[in-house]
């Protein structure tokens, strides 16, 4: 009854806000394609449009295809793709997505010898994501989420492949470095430096700050890893980083890694794939290079 063609009919005329726009990309007529909208209504026994003035609009119905297109079509094009990929012997490219602003260095460790084991499979970075890194892993839009929040569904698995802690980074000679660990109310008076990363999201405020009904004297986003510490070694601010990213620039830079409160906050960075998917040669190849890949804390 339900076909790809009539999916993407209606993803067509969402995407390009007309029929005949719609029928052009579809290399089909007008008439073929409300020919083939009808003849599916029939069988439905509901209609997918109705006229609001010149206009056509989505009934009940059809704004449910309208979804189910956007979710079903791109899933559709991959497997295509894969298949061609097979077909012709290459297994095509892996698509990760990374919810973690300072795994990019443990990422580029776990590339290297990823490419050099699978030279027939590419690799694609996403930062960016439509409704968020876990929505995309079950749209297909990414094959392997890295992230150190998990949200297990029974679609997705996470593995976690290496723990860290998280720690302040201050300047060398920042009364914070002379002690063994932070309180919050030590924050007061300081600038907090973060990523672009609204603060319910960040361990920082949600682990260490809130709770006890503290605040930083001045939040400061910033992109990148790199300005991040720079701005820190500058005494601009603090900034709470995973210890391991200090390793190699503590004596560079003159940054002290400080405890954030007496436990500190321990942390797994996770890779989260579709449940079954780990039995995919490639995906697993990746999985097996990423739980040797470790990193070493500052002593």
């Amino acid at each position: 009854m339900l076909e790809r063609q009539h999916l993407a009919i209606l993803f067509e005329v969402d995407r390009l806000g007309s029929l005949t726009a719609a029928a052009r990309q579809l290399n089909l007529t007008q008439s073929a394609l409300s020919h083939a909208i009808r003849k599916l209504e029939e069988r439905c026994g509901t209609a997918l449009w109705e006229k609001d003035g010149r206009q056509l609009r989505l009934t009940q119905a059809g704004e449910y295809l309208l979804k189910l297109s956007k979710r079903i079509l791109p899933q559709l094009e991959r497997a295509e793709q894969v298949l061609g990929d097979i077909r012709s012997g290459q297994r095509g490219t892996l698509v990760i997505g990374m919810e973690c602003h300072p795994c990019h260095q443990w990422l580029m460790r776990v590339m290297q010898p990823y490419l050099e084991a699978w030279p027939d499979v590419d690799i694609d970075l996403k930062t960016a994501f439509h409704t968020g890194g876990v929505a995309d892993l079950l749209a297909h839009d990414i094959d392997i989420l890295i992230t150190p929040d998990p949200y297990e569904t029974r679609h997705i698995h996470f593995t976690p492949v290496f723990a860290y802690e998280l720690v302040l980074a201050v300047p060398e000679h920042h009364a914070l470095a002379k002690t063994g660990f932070a309180n919050p109310q030590d924050l007061l008076s300081e600038t907090l430096i973060t990523y672009p990363i609204e603060p319910e999201r960040l361990d920082i405020f949600t682990q260490f700050l809130l709770p006890h009904h503290c605040y930083p004297y001045k939040h400061r986003k910033v992109e990148t890893t790199e300005m991040m510490l720079q701005l820190v070694a500058a005494g601009r601010g603090i900034s709470a980083v995973p210890d391991w990213l200090l390793r190699e620039r503590t004596e560079e830079l003159n940054i002290r890694a400080v405890r954030i409160g007496q436990s500190g906050i321990h942390k797994n960075i996770h890779l989260g794939i579709r449940t079954g998917e780990n039995k995919t040669d490639y995906i697993a190849g990746f999985l097996d290079i990423s739980r040797v890949t470790k990193v070493t804390t500052p002593h």
